[in-house]
């Protein structure tokens, strides 16, 4: 597992946020954009996913792990790709693995669709505050995808507030990130939002009687130039991700693949979700709600 410090991290990015969320024409179309859902293709075999993404979608725990044993938990067969690099955005991504996803870009399926299910998880930087390079980069890797998966369903993973629950600034920088999400959701092709930052704001504002500190620490979580999810987070996003694709409460399996810890000699290992998980039943509603 990748447990250095990130040299890059996130700084925190001073930005002119619009203060007017108000207005009852931006509410609604926010609504109708992070309720809609795209329609995957037909598949003909079992369905592929590709993650892409930074450590976001892996580090402590991984999302593409977590999604393919919680399938199997419900006897849903799915095939998991991933471009996965830490710390960069989507053009980087495809830059440090441009001989591997062109080769998959030019992979074919006889129903004609090589993808069925794509995660975009953007940087949280470019997520925050570049939205015109945030939509060129979807843009730039979706034309790539639907070289061989024209009608792949797509989704935006957003992202969280970057800084802790308890800082002044996080609804602030947590309503932008979302408004961000939301323009790229409206601008892209039979696609979706995945809801994580809404679900990781929850939370941790104790919905479904969630206690997110344990011991006076953030069970969701850790880190310092950047706040990775930990076992309780990732559990809700495994969750979160499966009840937004198929629309329906998973069944969660009883050990999943989950960190040890957060030290550099910690990795990912199977454990009891009983033990590893400090409220499973609170965080499977969250997760299920938003959805």
């Amino acid at each position: 597992m990748k447990k250095h410090i990130l040299l890059f991290g996130i700084a925190i990015i001073l930005f002119t946020s619009c203060k007017d969320k108000s207005g009852t024409t931006e509410n609604q179309t926010t609504t109708e954009a992070t309720s809609a859902k795209p329609k995957a293709p037909k598949a003909d075999g079992t369905p592929r996913i590709l993650f892409i993404g930074n450590s976001h979608t892996e580090f402590f725990v991984s999302s593409p792990i977590l999604f393919e044993e919680i399938c199997k938990a419900n006897n849903q067969p799915m095939n998991i790709d991933q471009l996965v690099t830490m710390g960069v955005s989507i053009e980087k991504i495809y830059d440090d693995h441009v001989s591997e996803a062109e080769a998959n870009f030019a992979k074919t399926d006889k129903d004609g669709n090589y993808y069925d299910y794509v995660i975009l998880q953007e940087s949280t930087p470019v997520a925050l505050a570049e939205l015109d390079k945030y939509k060129a980069n979807v843009k730039m890797i979706v034309d790539k995808i639907h070289k061989n998966s024209p009608d792949v369903a797509i989704y935006i993973y957003e992202a969280m507030s970057p800084i802790p629950f308890t800082d002044s600034d996080y609804k602030e920088y947590y309503d932008e990130i979302r408004k961000n999400a939301v323009e790229v959701v409206k601008t892209t092709k039979n696609v979706g939002l995945l809801r994580v930052g809404d679900a990781v704001n929850d939370a941790y504002n104790g919905k479904n009687d969630y206690k997110y500190l344990v011991a006076n620490k953030d069970n969701l979580r850790y880190g310092e130039n950047t706040l990775h999810l930990l076992n309780d987070g990732g559990y809700m996003q495994g969750a979160l991700l499966f009840a937004t694709i198929f629309d329906k409460k998973p069944i969660m399996p009883k050990e999943l693949t989950l960190s040890t810890g957060t030290g550099d000699n910690d990795e990912m290992k199977k454990q009891e979700v009983s033990k590893a998980i400090s409220n499973a039943k609170a965080l499977e509603e969250i997760a299920f709600s938003n959805r």
